[in-house]
């Protein structure tokens, strides 16, 4: 049995989409998703107390499998992000908000089969891109087995590439 490729937003897909985004809740459920690698069923059951800007931290109760983990504060995150927490909105919706805007903006053109998960898969690979060693990437995103976590080092193979140059 094949197992595709997770389809990943980059940081420049995800300016763009940002940019053409106008509620801004739907705008901080984006960056958690991104910028935190948050499902979004994390994002929706979050909760004011969950965050601290002081730490820079998100707590993230009972996510999937029931397990609790910490992951960063989206850089930038502000107490204006942390004031629309909890979302008046649910899953579907940001969903729907999600497809709305990548259609708008011509994402959909480049890559058809985005969507939300998207923005978690494009924090994976971001991290694993910029070096993040693979087991702190696991730990983040919290998953129970570090082959979950190794697709997102296939999505951009940059270092195999730079290993056989570098031997042939």
């Amino acid at each position: 049995m094949t197992k595709k490729l997770p389809i990943a937003i980059n940081e420049e897909e995800f300016h763009k989409l940002i940019k053409n985004t106008k509620k801004t809740h739907h705008k901080v459920g984006f960056l958690l998703g991104f910028g935190a690698g948050l499902r979004i069923s994390e994002i929706i059951n979050l909760e004011k107390r969950d965050i601290s800007l002081k730490e820079k931290t998100i707590f993230v109760r009972q996510g999937k499998g029931k397990k609790d983990r910490i992951v960063p504060l989206p850089k930038g995150f502000k107490q204006k992000h942390i004031d629309i927490i909890p979302f008046k909105i649910g899953v579907r919706a940001l969903r729907k908000s999600f497809t709305k805007v990548c259609n708008d903006c011509g994402l959909l053109k480049t890559k058809p089969e985005l969507h939300f998960h998207s923005l978690r898969h494009g924090f994976g690979s971001h991290m694993a891109n910029k070096g993040v060693p693979i087991h702190h990437i696991r730990t983040l995103m919290g998953h129970s087995n570090i082959s979950t976590t190794n697709v997102y080092l296939e999505l951009n193979p940059k270092e195999a590439i730079k290993s056989y140059e570098d031997l042939f």
